[in-house]
């Protein structure tokens, strides 16, 4: 059975996964409200995607994990951290900020069989690979001992993914579908920044051997 709630609700041009780490400057006189809020309840928030036209109604819940800065002007800066996900089901305009009944799902059961196990397997190895070609650092300290949906996750929070493949992967309900296919993009991820990386060290010799020829 799922759950319902009414919950502060954050649009923005974002797309927030379970288990990813949201970094956030709160400047808008409305969201400074619900953030004040959010912290005096110890309650989390709503963010969906806003494409600048449209708003999605399937998001994300995030809860605040830390203050960074408080400005005199009433800014805030925050670190917060994606829950669960849901679906816009009303929304409602009384306060400052936007409300809306949401209701909370998860993903369908599966069994841990030989292929999931192999699921997980692939994809842990290719978050190690990602780390070893990518400026951007995928935090995989306690990788081995994920669930296979938090790993489906952490993959599919990675850089490289399009925000409308993110939204895909957070509205999907079968976690061996979001392995399968975020797996399989970012292995194509991996091959494209080696080969980035190939061709800029092939032509960063050749710099350098033109540089050293006598005139």
């Amino acid at each position: 059975m799922c759950a319902e709630a009414i919950i502060p609700l954050f649009p923005l041009g974002v797309v927030l996964l379970p288990g990813m780490d949201l970094p956030l400057h709160i400047f808008e006189e409305r969201y400074k409200e619900l953030i004040k809020e959010c912290l005096e309840r110890r309650e989390e928030f709503g963010v969906v995607y806003y494409s600048g036209k449209m708003m999605l109604r399937v998001g994300c819940t995030a809860t605040i994990t830390e203050v960074l800065r408080n400005y005199d002007d009433g800014k805030i800066d925050i670190l917060t951290v994606g829950k669960r996900r849901f679906m816009v089901e009303e929304l409602f305009e009384d306060k400052l900020y936007i409300e809306a009944r949401v209701e909370f799902f998860q993903d369908m059961h599966e069994a841990f069989d030989k292929r999931m196990e192999e699921l997980v397997l692939r994809g842990t190895e290719s978050l190690k690979q990602l780390n070893m070609v990518s400026d951007h650092k995928t935090n995989i300290q306690h990788i081995e001992n994920s669930r296979p949906e938090d790993l489906s996750f952490l993959i599919a929070a990675t850089e490289g993914f399009t925000l409308e493949e993110k939204q895909k992967f957070l509205e999907m309900t079968s976690t061996r579908e979001r392995l399968e296919k975020s797996i399989g993009s970012l292995e194509n991820i991996i091959e494209r920044l080696r080969l980035s990386q190939e061709i800029k060290r092939i032509f960063g010799r050749k710099d350098d051997s033109s540089e050293s020829m006598p005139l």
